[in-house]
């Protein structure tokens, strides 16, 4: 099991500016959260053709609830969450998953 924060973009205003705003400024603060074991992120597709209900979705995975709480206590993790209002035009939904794999090897 481990434990980690998702946060859901809604399109941007500017797609190209929020990609390299995402890119260039938000990734690297992201990135010296304490703890963080994996970073994702990808932009959304429908599989039905139609509009999606997120434009991409990060993914940032802890191992445990110590280093969680850690991470969402950090002046790292205050700082990325004090810059998402300067590149995320279209909102954000931010959330905590615990998740556990069913596949088995």
């Amino acid at each position: 099991m481990s434990l980690k924060v998702v946060v859901c973009y809604g399109r941007p205003d500017d797609p190209d500016a929020f990609d390299a705003y995402y890119r260039d400024t938000h990734m690297p603060l992201a990135r010296n959260i304490p703890g963080l074991v994996d970073f994702t992120w990808g932009k959304c597709s429908s599989l039905e053709g139609d509009e999606p209900p997120y434009y991409g979705v990060a993914s940032l995975r802890f191992a445990d609830a110590k280093a969680l709480h850690t991470a969402l206590t950090s002046e790292e993790m205050a700082a990325a969450a004090a810059d998402v209002p300067n590149f995320a035009t279209g909102g954000v939904t931010m959330y905590t998953q615990e998740e556990q794999s069913v596949v088995t090897a």
